[in-house]
């Protein structure tokens, strides 16, 4: 061997050994960043720098409000009700009764959030104007079962699941909606792609992503400054495929748009830095049902209805007032 061939052979091995030392280090890195997005318990470390995310005095008084408006529905004479999902898994609901109901909402919260977090600030609004609102548990998180969330593809099942137990347990005559915040828009924007009940009525979809796959690489390029390549893609889809028993996660918001029969009212904020606003466009420029669109200038993340509260609800209550009466 001479000298010029065996100093290839030591570079290539040395680049080699490179690339698999950070290849490795590559997957470990995914795996933890899997864990934090799928896994019910979040690592520590995370948990104990989420507080320092919202550094903006404004997000921080509205952070306030939410908390304060989330204790005063958990102090709401809900009812506890529980169903066992299509995959075995015991999935927990708050029914939140209203007298003389005109309609009932399903209510899915978001991603590592809670059904009062989420929807506290919002509950006087519908109470007070005739819904009954069943707040679910998503899986894997509060005190409903499962160890993985499924950011949509596993959730949108559990969404069909809830439609049938209140159809079963006497809300078959009044008008549903499916209502979501962030995953939980993801939810019911997935679950409308599919045949649903005729009573369902429309579907609440605020600050929604478009797919799984668009929502993880805009946050670790834009948030975590990371890279999406073709690796990272296929540990993420390996894992997500082993951890909620399913054969794909290709499927999006936008695809199920497309066959979507149910009317949609879409609403995000412009200043939204977890789920770019775009994303919003796209679903609605796919949505092949009734459609209409509410965006609020300035609006951080889940924040609309804090910003321009005037305007969520007369878009509400129109949105209603439009198809309440259509025919089931």
């Amino acid at each position: 061997m001479n000298k010029s061939t065996r100093n290839t052979l030591i570079g290539a091995g040395i680049a080699s050994s490179a690339i698999a030392a950070f290849g490795a280090v590559s997957h470990t890195v995914t795996k933890k960043l899997i864990s934090v997005g799928m896994d019910r318990q979040a690592p520590a470390k995370f948990a104990e720098a989420r507080p320092k995310f919202n550094r903006s005095p404004a997000l921080q008084g509205a952070m306030v409000q939410l908390e304060q408006a989330g204790e005063i529905l958990q102090s709401r004479p809900t009812e506890i009700v529980e169903i066992i999902s299509g995959d075995g898994i015991r999935l927990v609901g708050h029914l939140y009764r209203c007298e003389n109901a005109e309609r009932t909402i399903i209510a899915m919260h978001g991603w590592r959030s809670a059904w009062y977090r989420d929807f506290g600030i919002i509950s006087e609004f519908w109470h007070n104007h005739g819904c009954n609102v069943l707040y679910a548990e998503q899986r894997a998180q509060g005190e409903s079962e499962g160890e993985y969330m499924g950011f949509g593809l596993t959730e949108r099942y559990d969404c069909v699941s809830w439609i049938n137990f209140l159809n079963k347990n006497g809300f078959d005559k009044t008008p549903i909606y499916l209502a979501g915040v962030s995953m939980g828009a993801a939810t019911v924007m997935m679950a409308a792609g599919l045949e649903l009940p005729g009573n369902v009525h429309g579907v609440i979809a605020d600050c929604g992503y478009t797919s799984p796959h668009a929502i993880w690489e805009h946050i670790l390029k834009k948030n975590l400054h990371l890279s999406y390549g073709n690796l990272r893609k296929k540990t993420i889809d390996d894992m997500f495929k082993k951890n909620n028993h399913i054969d794909t996660i290709t499927d999006s918001c936008t695809d199920a748009m497309k066959s979507c029969k149910t009317p949609v009212i879409f609403i995000h904020g412009t200043d939204d830095h977890m789920v770019p606003v775009e994303m919003t466009y796209e679903n609605y420029q796919a949505c092949a049902a009734p459609k209409r669109l509410l965006i609020v200038p300035g609006a951080e993340h889940g924040m609309s209805y804090l910003v321009d509260k005037a305007g969520y609800e007369a878009a509400l209550m129109q949105f209603w007032a439009d198809y309440d009466k259509i025919a089931t």
